[in-house]
């Protein structure tokens, strides 16, 4: 059981870190398409960059949790939490090296993206792993959570806060071009 697990987790890092390298440059290459806008980076903005984490990582649980769901009844709240926690790397991550470097770096950029993929799924291992987390209340706010943070990943593309972390860091613009 725990090989299984661990081929899925490991599964789940190269599925999201390539679809989500992969979701980069899908709302250029679609010529600006909304629909693309939805769940791809439609500008160089922190926040944008985290939907690259989340977005393949919801769409991994959605396959994930009909194959092992029966197996970890504590799947959503686990996944939920992970994903929090890899999604909430990115930005610690970044503005961190940026703050000690002065400037961003590709390459560093690139790095802060896998190991905040790592973490997401390196954690829900260990997590699912325990057992906790197994009660009706807790998935039910997982579920809730997961499907809280793909609204707010939408909404907030098409209508940005001003601040730092959605501003694109290349233009200084905030949401589309």
């Amino acid at each position: 059981m725990r090989r299984r697990l661990a081929l899925w987790e490991l599964g789940g890092f190269l599925f999201t870190a390539a679809l989500g390298t992969v979701l980069h440059f899908t709302y250029g290459w679609s010529g600006g398409n909304l629909l693309a806008a939805a769940f791809s980076a439609v500008n160089e903005s922190v926040w944008e960059h985290m939907k690259l984490l989340f977005f393949p990582a919801f769409f991994w649980s959605v396959g994930q949790v009909c194959f092992l769901g029966r197996n970890y009844p504590n799947f959503l709240a686990v996944r939920a939490l992970s994903v929090l926690a890899g999604t909430a790397l990115v930005p610690v991550l970044y503005y961190t090296y940026t703050g000690i470097v002065g400037t961003h770096v590709l390459w560093a950029d690139i790095a802060v993206f896998l190991l905040a993929v790592l973490g997401t799924f390196a954690l829900d291992f260990r997590l699912l792993r325990r057992g906790r987390l197994t009660g009706w209340l807790a998935q039910v706010l997982g579920l809730a959570v997961l499907w809280a943070l793909a609204f707010l990943f939408v909404w907030c593309t098409f209508r940005p806060p001003h601040l730092a972390l959605w501003r694109d860091t290349a233009a200084g613009v905030y949401g589309l071009p």
